[in-house]
């Protein structure tokens, strides 16, 4: 919970990613407002149920109607991801520097129902998919060209959509409360964050209980469908209230400007940098108090040196050509960036073991049953660790916290760093409790007599499944909004939804290191004609051994990130802290 503080409280003051201007001056007094959360909130949590109850089945339908294996379905689950993850940043330059928000969400919308509706064709067309196996004689065809060009378009459509609508909604949503009487009244955006979460936890929770179930037990055309009328219903909510919709001009990007600083730099590469900092001219930002740019990473300096302020700048200041003529701030916000990149490299090794899809397949060999009749969805596992998640930011703030600050006497806070080090440590403690229980399983299933058949459910209760989930959802809570704290707290004011872009490449980033890490074992692994360590067979395979080695990565990941943290230094306010506790 204090971390949702925090970050409602820099979101408040942030500049997302632009700079923005007004339609028209009357705009604020006669639009936006908490009328229009209705269509934006309620538009918002709509799409994320379309596409969070879209992926969790993936990977059963891949392998049981397209006849991948499980390295092939999981190596385009990944790609998916990666793509999924890149598009919003992309999206977030278009939307702030071209097209406006209320645009790119529009058209995001739209693009997610036509990708969404050619996905739903490949369960209700035959033709679309392969034909079924032929259980007799256990021949199954693979999917032909065309129909995997076919499947991979829709994957591609939808991820671009999804990418288009998630930088611009949630800015959206505040563009609406610029309004006088609204910035003045500092409840009106903790009202707009608290209805938005909620929201989207709730979609989260039905899409991952009613949507998986419908899936699975009525049928993939069914449960296909409904995702397309969500994602219907939720484009035409959105489009119903244009008429109160604030909608800013888009201006300057942020991130563009991050370019420009490396492009300037380069292109000044000549000019020498004097050791008396006084005898340079920079360009200063208007209203900016930050006058000269700091020593370190000082070949960046080069992009704000004005060499001839008649022929670099206008006559209102500003430089002619941004691209070759920076202002300090700028030089300064890309340093920030380059900074925190080795703390964001480990956090990027740390996804690896979590993009992957084989926990659904382990809970489909067990028993999934509650009572007699009553069936458990193999991917409805997942909604344990966002159940933990959500325990674990509640308790923190109301009861760990305070409980701590009792016992010891004093105030109890922990660092963003330590923070997050903590959640990498249980990442770790995740992914040893998932190869623990795999070798149970795998034990139970070839001394049972299940070794040639992976698809029969073993007398092994999924409840053993309980501690990996639970585990990684409270790791998973704790890096991730200690993360988001981190950049926050790290990053100048202006560059505050920077944040979003750098775990949105982190997670593309990580997608890839996954896919590669899983190409690699199998590789390695069925040399010789031996069975794969991620055999589609997960009875012969060994999964155990390859989230060993995960575990393997997770620990040397753990041990890098110590010495990012030290090289890194303190964070901004603990220089302070440190100093205050020296005194005698």
């Amino acid at each position: 919970m204090e971390n949702s503080e925090c970050e409602k409280s820099e979101m408040i003051e942030q500049r997302p990613l632009l700079l923005v201007k007004m339609d028209d001056d009357d705009q604020q007094t006669h639009k936006g407002g908490f009328r229009t959360f209705p269509f934006i909130i309620g538009s918002t949590a709509l799409m994320g149920m379309a596409v969070s109850g879209l992926t969790p089945n993936l990977i059963l339908y891949l392998m049981n109607e397209y006849h991948m294996d499980m390295v092939t379905g999981t190596n385009m689950l990944f790609f998916m991801s990666a793509f999924a993850n890149i598009a919003p940043v992309a999206a977030a330059i278009m939307a702030d520097s071209f097209v406006g928000r209320f645009h790119m969400i529009g058209l995001g919308s739209v693009v997610t129902l036509v990708g969404m509706f050619l996905f739903w064709l490949t369960s209700v067309i035959p033709q679309a998919r392969p034909p079924p196996c032929v259980d007799s004689i256990n021949i199954c065809k693979s999917a032909d060209m065309l129909q995997f060009l076919f499947l991979f378009l829709s994957f591609g459509i939808i991820s671009i959509g999804d990418g288009a609508i998630r930088p611009s909604s949630l800015a959206f949503g505040t563009d609406q409360l610029t309004g006088k009487a609204y910035q003045e009244n500092a409840s009106a955006m903790e009202k707009y964050f608290s209805w938005l979460y909620a929201l989207t936890a709730l979609s989260l929770l039905v899409a991952l209980t009613f949507l998986v179930y419908i899936q699975v037990n009525m049928g993939w055309g069914l449960g296909f469908g409904i995702l397309v009328l969500l994602v219907l219903f939720s484009t035409v909510l959105f489009y119903l209230g244009t008429p109160f919709y604030v909608r800013l001009k888009p201006k300057s990007s942020l991130i563009t400007g991050l370019f420009q600083v490396i492009v300037a730099s380069y292109r000044n590469r000549c000019l020498r940098l004097s050791s008396q900092s006084e005898d340079i001219l920079y360009h200063q930002k208007k209203g900016s108090t930050i006058a000269r740019p700091s020593e370190r990473l000082r070949f960046l300096n080069k992009a704000c040196i004005v060499q001839d302020p008649e022929l670099d700048l206008s006559p209102d200041g500003e430089a002619i050509d941004p691209w070759c003529l920076c202002t300090v701030d700028q030089v300064e916000e890309l340093k920030a960036l380059l900074k925190v990149v080795p703390i964001w490299s480990t956090g990027v090794v740390s996804t690896i073991h979590s993009h992957n899809s084989f926990p659904v397949l382990q809970a489909t060999s067990m028993d999934r049953h509650i009572g007699s009749s009553f069936e458990i969805p193999a991917a409805s596992f997942g909604l344990f660790g966002v159940i933990s998640a959500i325990i674990w930011l509640v308790l923190y703030g109301t009861v760990i916290l305070p409980l701590a600050s009792k016992l010891t006497g004093k105030p109890v806070h922990f660092s963003t760093k330590q923070r997050m080090g903590f959640g990498l440590f249980l990442s770790f403690v995740a992914v040893l409790v998932l190869a623990a229980v795999e070798s149970v399983r795998r034990s139970v299933a070839i001394k049972e007599g299940y070794s040639d058949d992976p698809q029969s459910v073993i007398p092994m209760s999924a409840v053993w499944l309980l501690p990996q989930y639970l585990i990684a959802g409270v790791a998973g809570a704790l890096y991730a909004t200690s993360q988001n704290e981190f950049y926050l707290s790290e990053f100048p004011k202006s560059m505050s939804s920077v944040a979003s872009a750098l775990i949105g490449v982190g997670g593309a980033v990580g997608s890839l290191l996954a896919s590669f890490v899983l190409n690699t074992i199998n590789e390695l692994t069925k040399r010789g004609g031996q069975e794969s360590w991620v055999s589609s067979n997960i009875n012969k395979g060994h999964y155990d051994y390859y989230y060993l080695v995960h575990a393997g990565v997770c620990l040397v990941n753990i041990l890098c990130y110590i010495v990012c943290c030290r090289a890194y230094g303190p964070c901004k306010g603990e220089e302070v802290e440190v100093m205050e506790e020296e005194k005698p």
